[in-house]
């Protein structure tokens, strides 16, 4: 008997990140996928390092047309495409090529925010888009609202789990630490992310060097990440600069650090509020942070703060100082129930419900 022939998934992607590899390689294994994906350079700010298994093939964007990558991907053969936005003219030409033969889905992680050049994107949207994707594949709720407005129909928007954490790798961290933590919680905050103006960094040295060391009371800040206010990084023996450092490298600062903390000024997801979820970390996060609407619950698993304010972020690190460490251990496992609810898994079972 002839064993089935392998389903083609392709992806036609911008900057790739270790998350992505993950859920790639999970819809590979899970449903013996051939995956292709084509993709920009990585982003020198975050330089991730990938090693795909012989079940990717992997493209670099750079060294073809629009037209080399039309034939490139006749060629593959593809039952089904999953297209970054609409900004690669050579992407809407593949798949206008296509001609919705198979399942083409556009993802958008912009939430509704109704700005000018939004509300002409809903004018045009709902006749330009249309040509090109058969549905739209959102990341959570804040997302769906601008999705519907583009003209996708409920039996056509996918409202959640377009991006999902590795989260196996962060739960082994999480066990890895989990009897160190209970014996003797870490007294550290840790942010994630670029050292950029927009992720609120500025504001979080500010709040935290303005502790006395009486409502201090020993906690240290750890930053891990590298950006343009490098150059501004306080200079203080209770905040460390960890730097860049590569997802399968991350053990020993989960393990000796206590509370996430992204003050955003504005996030159209956050991905990494979910790593940290599934890493078991009681979490501050913006108002602003999208993820946090599905992976924190004021009160139960850490707090919000307001973006923009120093003094908001001050009133959050003191939440998480005062706190029991029985508390923040709790909260810890509440960041890891609330974690499950997007995995590769249920990504690669959203493809697949799609497939022809």
């Amino acid at each position: 008997m002839l064993k089935p022939k392998k389903k083609k998934i392709l992806f036609l992607y911008f900057e790739l990140a270790g998350y992505v590899v993950a859920c790639m390689e999970k819809l590979a294994t899970r449903y013996e996928t051939e995956v292709h994906v084509v993709r920009y350079p990585i982003n020198s700010v975050a330089p991730f390092q990938f090693k795909f298994s012989e079940h990717i093939y992997d493209y670099a964007r750079e060294n073809y047309s629009n037209k080399e990558l039309i034939k490139l991907v006749k060629e593959i053969g593809p039952d089904f495409v999953y297209v970054c936005g609409w900004a690669d003219k050579g992407y809407l030409s593949v798949c206008k090529t296509i001609n919705k033969r198979v399942p083409v889905v556009m993802t958008l992680d912009n939430p509704w925010l109704g700005t000018i050049k939004q509300r002409i994107a809903t004018l045009i949207g709902p006749f330009y888009l249309h040509q090109f994707f058969t549905h739209c594949w959102v990341p959570g709720v804040p997302n769906a609202e601008y999705a519907r407005r583009l003209g996708f129909k409920k039996d056509r928007l996918i409202e959640h789990g377009m991006y999902s954490a590795d989260v196996d790798l962060f739960h082994q961290y999480y066990e890895a630490s989990k009897s160190k933590k209970e014996n003797h919680f870490p007294h550290r905050f840790i942010y994630v992310g670029r050292y950029t103006e927009l992720k609120g960094i500025r504001e979080l040295w500010q709040a935290f060097t303005s502790l006395t060391d009486e409502e201090r009371k020993g906690w240290e800040l750890w930053c891990l990440g590298k950006g343009e206010l490098q150059s501004e990084f306080p200079k203080s023996d209770s905040i460390k600069d960890c730097g860049f450092i590569q997802p399968n490298q991350l053990k020993k600062y989960l393990s000796d650090t206590g509370v996430f903390i992204l003050p955003t000024h504005y996030e159209h997801w956050g991905l990494v509020v979910h790593e940290y979820a599934a890493s078991g970390f009681p979490m501050i996060c913006s108002t602003t942070t999208n993820a946090a609407s599905t992976f924190l619950i004021d009160g139960e698993n850490g707090y919000f703060c307001q973006p923009k304010s120093a003094s908001s972020i001050k009133e959050s690190l003191l939440k998480m100082i005062n706190s029991d460490d029985d508390d923040l251990i709790s909260m810890g496992k509440k960041s890891v129930e609330l974690s499950q609810l997007i995995t590769p898994e249920k990504w690669a079972d959203t493809i697949m419900s799609l497939v022809k």
